[in-house]
């Protein structure tokens, strides 16, 4: 009888030790997105920092000028009260809230004038990957951190 009531020892132990794991480490904890951010397109970097109670980001930089230039207005916007303000320093992320190991919000598309909800998770130190959804169907794009 000696070796069963070692098994159950071992066992327990076992179970004692994952459970320890299981509490000391937060599963899905979303990983901090703040910092700078090179669009998929390379044609902007994106500053995701605090914005209060949420995460935001901005356009903090144009790499590839905008048709009317770096003083781009949001034309397409279906706001007209907003098609004046400056596409530089501009939120296209807001109201971003941790959600397990995701974050979401919305993201605004100054292309096309429309925002969309989103998804952002980080995959790894240098990549962000980032969802626009309309119901149920998502368009990813990955963003690789600026230096």
């Amino acid at each position: 009888m000696r070796p069963l009531r070692d098994c159950r020892r071992f066992a327990v132990k076992r179970l004692l030790a994952i459970a320890a794991l299981c509490t000391s480490t937060p599963l899905l904890a979303a990983q901090p997105v703040e910092g700078k951010w090179l669009t998929e397109e390379r044609d902007a970097i994106i500053t995701i920092g605090d914005c209060g109670n949420t995460v935001c980001g901005r356009i903090t930089k144009f790499l590839v000028a905008p048709p009317q230039g770096a003083d781009q207005r949001d034309v397409n916007n279906r706001d007209p009260k907003l098609r004046s303000r400056k596409l530089l320093g501009m939120p296209v992320l807001s109201g971003f809230t941790k959600d397990g190991d995701e974050w979401r919000g919305q993201i605004y598309d100054p292309k096309c004038g429309k925002t969309y909800r989103s998804i952002i998770r980080r995959v790894n130190a240098t990549t962000l990957q980032v969802k626009g959804c309309i119901g149920p169907f998502c368009q990813s794009q990955t963003w690789k951190r600026a230096r």
